[in-house]
């Protein structure tokens, strides 16, 4: 398995862009102006706080920890919360945390590249700072708040860099995605290849799904997809809008190896790339489309739609 930060190219999509796919961030883009204007401060800052709640909710969920809404409510509340009870909301509030941090950040224009590798160490040691004790270890280690692993891992059939590795694979995805995420287009195409390649890297001991999604809310946020029109990715990720498959299978689908000379120049998949890329942009429009209700949610008439 080679250790070279080549091994995570294709980065992006960045040659003979599939129409199908510019048509896809066209209409990301087009869906979003049109979603200005419908909402009041009082209705952005409102809507803000609830999709707070439901990234925690479904990010959380989607790494197997099931919080319900009505729980986090209540935390949020002040009540007080006993046993597993109190653990599983202070895990949840924890994602609110740096979730409403992240959105202060944007609001102030201090928004830091979300892909730099110091911010992302900073988002991991916010949302373990918070984290109640009994969900800071795995396997008998302590996740250390901040600290790249230091140990060997597994997700699945794929195996990430080793930990000696992981500085020089986080140093080579912070430099391609500088440049990748360039211009109003390079931030939204960017938007799906970052989200899978920083998984794929898996830098952390554990909670690099739920950095991964507040890198990606973090990039929304700059590519200007949710200033006045506030949704939830980890809602659109989540298996409830997938017909086909879960996040987890398109994500270690996109883990897929070069098929031949005619997929692309790097060690993965550009087809499966796209493929991913596709998929993810697809979930994002049909969450935006059906925030601001314009009526594209379906991913069958996406092309048609961003053709208009």
């Amino acid at each position: 398995m080679s250790e070279t930060p080549g091994r995570l190219e294709p980065c992006g999509i960045e040659e003979n862009i599939p129409a199908r796919l510019r048509l896809a961030v066209e209409l990301a883009l087009k869906l979003q102006r049109e979603g200005r204007g419908r909402r009041t401060v009082t209705e952005i800052h409102h809507e803000r706080h609830e999709v707070r709640v439901m990234n925690a909710h479904f990010s959380l969920k989607l790494e197997g920890i099931d919080v319900p809404i009505f729980l986090i409510s209540r935390a949020l509340s002040g009540e007080p919360l006993d046993g597993e009870e109190a653990d599983l909301a202070q895990a949840a509030l924890a994602h609110i945390k740096v979730e409403t941090w992240l959105d202060g950040l944007h609001d102030q224009g201090l928004l830091p590249v979300p892909t730099d590798v110091a911010f992302l160490r900073e988002i991991h040691r916010r949302l373990y700072e918070g984290m109640p004790r009994s969900m800071r270890h795995l396997e008998g280690r302590e996740v250390v708040p901040g600290n790249f692993r230091d140990t060997h891992v597994s997700v699945g059939q794929h195996v990430p860099p080793s930990p000696d590795r992981v500085g020089a694979f986080m140093d080579h995805f912070q430099r391609r995605y500088r440049g990748l995420a360039a211009g109003a287009t390079g931030r939204v195409l960017a938007l799906p290849a970052a989200h899978h390649r920083f998984s794929y890297i898996h830098p952390f001991q554990d909670g690099n799904g739920r950095v991964a999604r507040l890198m990606t809310h973090a990039m929304i946020l700059r590519a200007g997809l949710s200033d006045q029109n506030p949704w939830s990715i980890s809602y659109a990720l989540s298996e409830a809008h997938n017909e086909h498959r879960s996040y987890h299978e398109e994500m270690a689908l996109a883990d897929t190896p070069r098929q031949g000379d005619r997929d692309g120049r790097g060690n993965l998949s550009l087809r499966y790339l796209e493929h991913f890329t596709e998929w993810f942009l697809e979930r994002m429009i049909c969450e935006i489309s059906n925030t601001i209700g314009t009526g594209h949610a379906s991913p069958e008439n996406l092309v048609e739609a961003a053709a208009e």
